[in-house]
């Protein structure tokens, strides 16, 4: 197919998908009590604008030509990998589902997709969609939506696949690994979650800090990647810090995801559920003072307390482990120095976040942290056009914008030798 028509063909699934919006959102919030107007006015606009910022790559994947050594002329190729195998995490799937097929049918390749058990209606629909975009229903092979084992399913089925993408907790990705190496050295690419730092100086416009401090953490449940679940504050401005976060946290509604004036929905399974708890429960035995919240709400779902820790230490497991819900635990630090040496104390490295007025102080921070996204002054502004993807054991590779590409073609070099060198 031509490159051009690729992206016609991608750009006519973005305009289906925003013509759907009302029924997207509405499985977003039924299948993952996601709350029904984040899924309206973030989750299917994220997923729009992806599609439309691959399509508008389709025709721009280019090669270079190479003024090499000798009598030759040399040029390269960027090619399509192949078979692409995806694995969606339950937490946003509309949104990686995209980020995750559109970058791929951009550059050509085709694609195996293997929704979340938990969360697998939006896939089902935009394969339907799918449908009705004439010939890209051949680019788009075979929808997997099954209860096997997230590794067994992509990886060990017998399928031919060129690359693996896939969005998991860490544990199952290095089981992913391992599987792809002992196949055929299958190019992996993963995201792995984090435990991410936010650290907020005293110099902060702090009205700011507290309420994107606080999104970072609270926003669907806390069931968030990069969630600003290690919050650093200076000292001379904790107390307050805290006191403003409990009144913020104290605001929620719960309920209903597609009720309005609902601001928290459910966690999304009850082995989700447990282990939020018993990681609260540890905060509250290993020191953490319970500021508010603490246990579960309501006598049906699996809802629980927007819960807010103060005097957390680093050594706490609610400072260490990646919670998944709305849990916030606020550190206490005196130094710039002391602040990064912990911050960068973590195996996790997806994201960060520095609020400071000092530009100085916010360059040598973020420059400093071992994150792959730093936000300044701001928390969560993720876009189709920056790449996203972590350091150490948050994964390795990067999603959407042009860093997104690279992960999806292979680099061909072409030498021809010819009879005159010209000048």
């Amino acid at each position: 197919m031509d490159a051009s028509e690729r992206g016609r063909l991608l750009y006519k699934l973005a305009d289906l998908i925003e013509r759907d919006r009302l029924l997207l959102a509405t499985m977003e919030a039924l299948n993952g009590g996601k709350l029904f107007s984040s899924a309206y006015l973030m989750d299917v606009e994220v997923g729009v604008k992806a599609l439309r910022y691959c399509a508008g790559w389709a025709d721009k994947i280019q090669g270079r030509t190479i003024p090499a050594d000798g009598n030759v002329f040399t040029y390269t190729r960027h090619e399509p990998i192949g078979v692409c195998g995806q694995i969606n995490p339950w937490n946003f799937p509309l949104i990686t589902l995209i980020m995750k097929i559109a970058p791929a049918l951009s550059c050509g390749n085709t694609v195996i997709v293997k929704p979340a058990e938990q969360t697998p209606l939006t896939a089902l629909q935009v394969a339907s969609l799918i449908k009705e975009v004439s010939l890209l229903s051949q680019n788009i092979h075979k929808n997997l939506s099954s209860f096997s084992a997230t590794a067994n399913c992509i990886v060990d089925k017998g399928l031919q696949l060129s690359l693996l993408l896939h969005t998991v907790p860490f544990q199952v990705g290095k089981l992913i690994k391992e599987a792809a190496g002992k196949s055929n050295l299958k190019r992996v690419t993963l995201e792995l979650g984090g435990k991410s730092p936010c650290i907020v100086f005293a110099d902060a416009d702090l009205d700011n800090a507290l309420e994107f401090a606080h999104r970072g953490v609270f926003f669907h449940q806390g069931q968030c990647c990069v969630a600003a679940s290690r919050l650093f504050v200076e000292e001379s401005i904790y107390d307050e810090f805290v006191k403003r976060s409990v009144e913020l946290a104290k605001k929620y509604v719960l309920g209903n995801p597609l009720t309005p004036g609902v601001s928290q929905g459910p966690q999304i399974d009850k082995e989700q559920y447990d282990k939020i708890l018993d990681l609260i429960e540890s905060g509250k035995k290993e020191g953490a003072k319970l500021e508010c919240g603490g246990g579960p709400w309501g006598n049906k779902g699996y809802f629980i307390q927007p819960t807010v820790f103060s005097n957390v230490t680093d050594e706490m497991r609610i400072a260490k482990e990646e919670i998944f819900g709305p849990v916030q635990q606020i550190m206490k630090f005196k130094s710039l120095d002391d602040v990064i040496k912990r911050a960068n104390n973590t195996h996790y490295g997806l994201a960060a976040g520095v609020f400071t007025k000092d530009l100085d102080k916010a360059i040598t921070v973020s420059s400093a942290l071992q994150a792959g996204a730093v936000w300044v002054n701001c928390y969560m502004m993720i876009s189709s056009q920056c790449p996203f993807g972590g350091y150490k054991m948050s994964g390795n590779g990067r999603e959407m914008g042009e860093y997104g590409l690279y992960e999806y073609t292979e680099v061909k070099t072409v030498t021809m030798k010819i009879s005159q060198k010209n000048s």
